[in-house]
């Protein structure tokens, strides 16, 4: 700080003097002394700024167009540094930067009471205030079906005056509320914001009455709440819990899978699948888009997929021949390559796209094992035999494991802080160095996260990839359990960037995301979602090659799950809208990435979640790119971010093939980046195997040990694989 302040410049602005144009690009931030100004964002004022606060701090870091105008009131003096300074004298080394926190995962069901009865009248109220509740509608479709559904379920609760319904950062934040009778006044603790936050975030304060709804992000995932709401009178209000609102749009979803399984009806290799085994199937299928003319797949090549075309329409060629034409229509589906749930032998014709665009749902063979076992078992066992075993992903070799003992281990320091726990540097007594990733069970066992706990173990284990953070082994104690990790010495990328002013640098920029893209093939050939990509889940190793990190909301998919999770920046839509996702997810996430790395900020940015999730919501054709993604850049990012996840370039004929050959591409060494011999474009400094400098976690920062008490249900035995 004193550094930082004796290289400040004083200056001074009459009133009246434009002191940052809103669209300009920035490179000074400033602190006032005295006086003041007014924010002002497209011509309207929005806040204004006096002693003591400050502007411009993106400026210190990345071209970034300013947000907002700023404009002297009363005469200002103030104190000014410029980008080239802060550099020059080593003050962004010395930035630290919170980590966006991930929201969402299993959390325990919360109490859901008996629906009340209701009037027309309240019917009415109900149904007017979830069509009123603009947030709730620009995340899902409510029609009359799902409102009718949400308010046949609904009860009724009194609440005193002068109670908090809801408290800012309460963990049982599980319930949506229909206000039926009184008031209740928002309140939001009060805490020192930039400029920025101020233009963005708008009234802190406001007033429930009858008709108004409250707490819609908790039907989307589970996360503290963001604010206080206190009755100010006698009130009553209609309540429905978040598994409820969830079970609603999933059946929405397997609605459709019924119709799904009426096309599986009449393709003759599956007439051996049982009924339940094809509504299994059913909601496994995943759509694909194709265009004119392209091949949904050619005669020769190997069999990978079974499809069924539910719109366009294709021509069957054998031989350079056309055979027969196939037209889906809304009754009729047409199925082919059926044989490659069976062998992955050569496709005896081309099916080529004829119409302007096709949809086909597709399985591949290592999907349609794992859900139900071996098609040829089944056929030989026939539809009145007993069901087939289904085939697990196999873990790793268990040989592996059980080979380091915690006993042997000894702490060298503090590596990071999440809110369940731990990251500390280790030292086995080999001299060989890893990261120890401590969960706290109480706190585990408080936010009912034990599948997804016992679920992020799993799916490391099935990880062996140099692109993913290798597992070693895993321990379980009286009050924490453990994950002993490989070490990646160079520290976040998210730290990195900010510390090195890398943002906007393209050679970082395709190093980075060819290194993710690796990685989420390892992870989807393994039917693993990823779904938490950001700077912050990627580490550099020694040599500068990038690691993904964090399978806490991994999860193995055969198909589509419905668990709304991930950081709220990286969200896609069909997240948001609960529809549903698939491997698609992570391509939208990488899109996303490649814009902030190149850009300085994820392009949805906003102050609060809702906020993000409605420009998501219109779509990335509606973001502005700055100069950084523009060009090559920007075709690529708006190919993963489409919001069709099924026109997401690496979900197209091609898969990752497309993103590989995109033009922003051109020129880039793919075998020497999946070699690990490409040089990094940046390599951190580190000393020794026992260096943390680019690491810097506080013992302060330690999240609370929330006291564990044993359920003696032994949700945890198999948790460890050594002593």
């Amino acid at each position: 700080m004193p550094t930082l302040v004796k290289a400040c410049e004083a200056v001074t602005f009459e009133p009246g003097a434009t002191i940052i144009k809103q669209g300009d690009i920035g490179n000074e931030f400033f602190v006032i002394k005295t006086g003041s100004a007014k924010v002002d964002v497209n011509g309207n004022t929005v806040a204004t700024l006096k002693a003591g606060d400050y502007f411009g701090e993106n400026a210190l870091l990345r071209d970034d167009p300013r947000n907002a105008g700023i404009v002297c009131q009363a005469k200002i003096e103030a104190l000014k540094i410029t980008r080239e300074q802060f550099m020059k004298l080593g003050l962004n080394e010395k930035l630290e930067f919170a980590k966006r926190g991930a929201v969402g995962g299993a959390a325990a069901d919360a109490e859901i009471k008996p629906p009340c009865d209701k009037t027309d009248a309240d019917k009415t109220l109900i149904s007017e205030a979830l069509k009123g509740n603009v947030n709730l509608n620009n995340m899902i479709m409510l029609n009359e079906a799902k409102t009718g559904a949400m308010l046949a379920v609904m009860w009724k609760e009194d609440i005193a005056a002068n109670t908090a319904i809801i408290q800012e950062g309460d963990l049982n934040a599980d319930y949506f509320y229909v206000v039926n009778s009184g008031n209740f006044e928002v309140s939001k603790l009060k805490e020192g914001c930039s400029a920025e936050k101020q233009a963005a975030r708008g009234s802190s304060v406001a007033v429930c009455s009858k008709g108004s709804s409250f707490g819609e992000l908790a039907l989307l995932y589970f996360a503290p709440r963001a604010a206080t709401i206190t009755a100010t009178v006698d009130s009553s209000v209609f309540v429905i819990a978040r598994q409820q609102f969830k079970d609603i749009l999933t059946k929405a979803e397997m609605d459709v899978s019924a119709e799904y399984i009426k096309h599986l009806d009449k393709v003759e290799i599956l007439n051996p699948l049982k009924d339940t085994e094809k509504k299994q199937l059913a909601e496994a299928l995943i759509d694909f888009s194709f265009g004119q003319d392209e091949e949904i797949f050619s005669q020769g090549e190997k069999g990978v997929l079974f499809y069924i075309l539910i719109e366009g329409e294709v021509a069957v060629i054998v031989d350079g021949t056309e055979k027969a034409k196939l037209k889906a229509t809304k009754d009729v589906a047409h199925a082919f390559g059926e044989r490659a749930l069976l062998s992955s032998e050569t496709r005896a014709a081309t099916i080529k796209v004829i119409s302007p665009t096709a949809t086909t749902l597709a399985v591949d063979k290592q999907s349609f094992d794992m859900l139900l076992g071996s098609l040829e078992e089944i056929t030989k066992r026939g539809k009145a035999g007993d069901t087939a075993v289904k085939k697990e992903a196999a873990p790793a070799e268990a040989a592996r494991f059980g080979l380091i003992k915690r006993k042997d281990l000894t702490r060298l320091g503090l590596l990071g802080c999440g809110g369940f726990g731990a990251v500390e540097m280790v030292e086995h007594k080999s001299g060989e160095c890893y990261a120890l990733k401590a969960l706290s069970k109480g706190y585990v066992l408080k936010t009912g996260m034990q599948k997804s706990v016992m679920s992020e173990k799993d799916v490391q284990l099935m990880c062996d990839s140099p692109f993913v953070v290798k597992l070693y082994e895993t321990y379980n104690s009286s009050q924490s359990l453990y994950l002993l990790l490989e070490l990646a010495l160079g520290g976040e990328l998210y730290a990195t960037y900010n510390k090195k002013g890398l943002w906007g640098n393209e050679k970082c920029a395709k190093f980075y995301v060819a290194g993710t893209l690796y990685a989420f093939d390892h992870l989807h050939d393994r039917k693993i979602i990823f779904r938490d990509l950001k700077p912050e889940n990627l580490l550099l190793n020694e040599k500068g090659q990038v690691k993904l990190t964090d399978m806490g909301l991994a999860k193995v998919v055969v198909g589509k799950t419905f668990t709304t999770c991930g950081t709220p920046d990286y969200f896609a839509p069909e997240l948001i809208a609960s529809k549903g996702h698939t491997v698609a997810v992570d391509w939208w996430t990488l899109g996303i990435l490649n814009f902030e790395l190149l850009g300085g900020h994820p392009p949805f940015e906003s102050a609060s979640p809702m906020q993000i999730y409605q420009k998501v919501t219109k779509g990335i054709n509606k973001v502005s790119f700055p100069k950084a993604c523009k060009g090559a850049a920007e075709t690529l990012i708006k190919g993963n971010c489409h919001a069709n996840p099924s026109e997401r370039f690496p979900m197209k004929k091609g898969g990752t093939n497309n993103v590989k050959n995109a033009d922003w591409y051109k020129g880039f060494d793919w075998d020497k980046m999946e070699g690990l011999t490409m040089d990094a474009p940046y390599k951190p400094p580190i000393k020794n195997k026992k260096d943390m400098a680019n690491f810097s976690a506080r013992k302060e920062d330690m999240p609370p040990q929330v006291p564990y008490k044993d359920p003696k249900n032994d949700w945890d035995k198999d948790f460890a694989t050594s002593t």
